[in-house]
């Protein structure tokens, strides 16, 4: 296991027998998935409260007294809260050091600085992916904005095709890569090895954003043509959520713009310290996961540091240690403003965390009820492919809700009863699949298709074209790739 939280959620996987026959379980589940999308999407209730009344629904109707129902969640609230929102946390604190200190302009400026114009949509895809490694969604579009405005103008392409590639490496880093809150949350539910999916979501992540991004990218640029905006619409960071409307994202929009541009101006690190820094966790909980496969004696004491360095906790942690030194000292920064940038890193994702310990409630539920056994049954009796499996659930839950997170965690939760016995790659898979799925054809119900429509001033129908079907080219090519790898792990 790549964390202690990992170690804590293994359990739920021996999943005990049902409280009440098939019918009724599944009719629970369905219950409960029928409440959170209805409160989600009519009643426009947040998902941290939809995600309860989902839970409690499914042990009410299950038979489970209402006193374990509210046991039953509390648990699964707390586990999942102290697995995963320790990692958010830090995720948060470094994104924002990042942007703060004008590292990420950084990164921009260079890579956008050594391209051709016939090389500008690759360059945009691999901004939009480094920028998206450790950022949410929104901060690292609100980031991106003005510089896909600016390379538009100056090459004279469209915004679309200059655009979408920056959207499809964002896009793909938010739902395959660790640690981001979807794919850290599947993680944490299915008891996957961080570092392995990390490393196969990067794998999985490279060709789908050449496929959905510059690929399509120029596709999507003769169907939609619009003109660049003279202004950058960013102040208020857009809707101060993140990009599947769960939460605020990370970084808090507007103001980190702000503050990035005007600490750009003073100084800026280097592009090498700043990849550095971005790099560090990754690196490290790769190095973790390369240890572990070919180091089997558990007493050596390279494998023992690497077991120490590479879990996700301490790697992130000691990003942001570094991260104080390299981006913010190496920008200049005072005591107090690298203070103050790390506190106003962390009102933004408290949303995120909530609603992600509620689903970890949420799965409790449908883990004591034993609705995850008779999944299991049911699907290993039909021989239904595990991987396509998960794929489709979170489509169908991200289609309903128009939340990533929502259709990650539940799904995920769903899951739990079909992987017994899989081997960590293979779980890897359902990890990727599930992610996949996640993000499968953005619409109105999201916010970050409104997001999106704002910034590049289309239309509804424009939007659709774009970035929906993008999209949905990143879900599919995700799946694929997916089941591919299926095949050799």
């Amino acid at each position: 296991m790549s964390s202690a939280a990992i170690t804590l959620l293994a359990a739920d996987t021996e999943l005990p027998e049902p409280i009440a026959s098939g019918w009724q379980l599944v009719l629970a589940a369905l219950a409960g998935i029928g409440v959170i999308v209805v409160l989600i999407t009519i009643t426009k209730l947040h998902p941290f409260l939809a995600l309860i009344f989902g839970a409690l629904t499914v042990g009410i109707v299950a038979g489970l007294k209402f006193g374990d129902t509210l046991a039953s969640f509390s648990d699964g609230f707390g586990t999942t809260a102290a697995g995963v929102g320790i990692l958010i946390a830090l995720g948060a604190m470094f994104a924002k050091l990042l942007a703060d200190s004008g590292g990420a302009d950084e990164i921009v400026d260079t890579i956008i600085g050594h391209s051709s114009p016939r090389a500008l949509p690759w360059a945009m895809a691999l901004v939009g992916s480094i920028i998206g490694l450790p950022m949410f969604f929104e901060i690292g579009l609100v980031l991106l904005m003005p510089v896909i405005y600016l390379v538009a103008k100056r090459s004279g392409q469209s915004l679309i095709t200059i655009g979408i590639p920056a959207l499809a490496g964002l896009s793909a880093m938010h739902g395959l890569v660790p640690p981001h809150p979807g794919p850290l949350t599947a993680i944490d539910l299915l008891g996957a090895d961080l570092g392995i999916t990390l490393a196969l979501g990067v794998a999985v992540a490279i060709p789908t954003i050449i496929v959905a991004g510059p690929l399509f990218g120029r596709l999507a640029g003769r169907w939609v043509v619009v003109d660049v905006p003279d202004r950058f619409v960013g102040d208020g960071g857009g809707s101060g959520r993140d990009a599947d409307g769960d939460g605020p994202g990370g970084g808090g929009g507007g103001g980190t713009l702000a503050g990035t541009q005007t600490v750009a101006q003073r100084t800026r690190p280097s592009f090498g310290i700043t990849l550095f820094s971005v790099l560090l966790p990754v690196g490290l909980m790769m190095a973790k996961a390369l240890v572990d496969i070919f180091i089997e004696d558990e007493s050596n004491i390279v494998r023992q540091t690497f077991d120490v360095l590479g879990r996700p906790l301490m790697a992130l942690l000691i990003a942001v240690i570094v991260g104080i030194f390299t981006l913010g000292r190496g920008a200049a920064m005072t005591r107090d403003q690298i203070v103050s940038c790390i506190e106003s890193s962390l009102p933004p994702v408290a949303g995120i965390i909530l609603i992600v310990a509620a689903g970890g409630g949420f799965k409790q539920l449908l883990v004591d009820t034993g609705i995850g056994t008779v999944l299991a049954e049911w699907a290993k009796g039909a021989n239904i492919s595990v991987i396509l499996l998960a794929w489709v659930l979170a489509v169908l839950i991200r289609l309903a809700t128009g939340s990533a997170t929502v259709a990650t965690i539940t799904a995920s939760s769903l899951m739990l009863g079909l992987v017994e016995g899989m081997s960590t790659g293979e779980l890897s898979l359902v990890v990727l699949a599930v992610g996949a799925g996640s993000v499968f054809f953005s619409h109105v119900n999201d916010a970050g298709f409104w997001l999106i429509k704002e910034f590049f001033g289309m239309t509804v129908g424009q939007t659709v074209k774009t970035w929906s079907v993008m999209e949905t080219v990143l879900s599919v090519v995700g799946l694929v790739l997916v089941l591919l790898l299926g095949l050799v792990i």
